[in-house]
């Protein structure tokens, strides 16, 4: 397992909606405002698996929210390679996490994920969505083991935008996939709050435009 723990110190946009019943109101996070080649703010870098330390970028898109990005650009091709961008601001059990990507590149795989309940780098909870195999899965890594819980066959095109949410809520998660359910599993392995993060897979080019995060009460 590698970990970099450098800080990331470009701005990002931070943009809150208007509380609905006195819920938990959502952040969004965008990468509007931010120069091309950047670190993005508020997030750090760490690594499952082996391979190079991951580089997390503000990548130019002029089909993402302000024309920017983000991505990790390393495009290291080791298989058992799942680079993370963990935003540090927020520590949360029950929490619902949806991200906005367009799968760009990648000969080994193209994937976009969530990680939940993120206590390092080598345990945590994620859904993923692959466009070369067109498949969105959940997994479970213990101690930097992947394990798959469930996962089902979803049509996730090569340069097109998708919007990918995962709600952890007790010991529910709950998948969507481009404003549709797909499947709901339980699972008992993380119980306690942690960070959330965007998550790839070896040479994967994946641009997120918009991370939306909402605390569950």
């Amino acid at each position: 397992m590698i970990v970099n723990p450098w800080r990331f110190a470009a701005a990002f946009l931070v943009l809150v909606a208007p509380s609905i019943c006195a819920a938990v109101e959502p952040t969004v996070l965008t990468f509007e405002g931010a120069a091309p080649g950047a670190p993005p703010a508020g997030f750090a870098a760490a690594l499952t698996g082996r391979g190079r330390p991951v580089q997390w970028r503000v990548v130019a898109d002029e089909g993402a929210l302000g024309g920017r990005a983000l991505a990790e650009t390393s495009a290291d091709s080791t298989d058992y390679r799942f680079p993370l961008a963990v935003y540090e601001q927020l520590s949360a059990k029950d929490v619902e996490v949806s991200i906005h990507f367009r799968p760009v590149s990648g000969r080994v795989d193209q994937a976009a994920g969530i990680a939940v309940r993120l206590a390092d780098a080598d345990n945590y909870y994620v859904v993923r969505a692959n466009a070369l195999e067109d498949n969105v899965n959940l997994y479970r890594v213990v101690r930097g083991n992947r394990q798959q819980i469930t996962g089902t066959r979803a049509r996730v095109a090569s340069n097109a935008w998708h919007t990918l949410t995962l709600r952890a809520e007790g010991e529910r998660l709950t998948v969507s996939f481009d404003g549709q359910p797909l499947f709901a599993a339980t699972d008992r392995t993380f119980a306690s709050a942690g960070k959330i993060g965007l998550w790839t897979k070896a040479d994967s080019v994946t641009h997120f435009d918009k991370v939306t995060v909402t605390p569950l009460p």
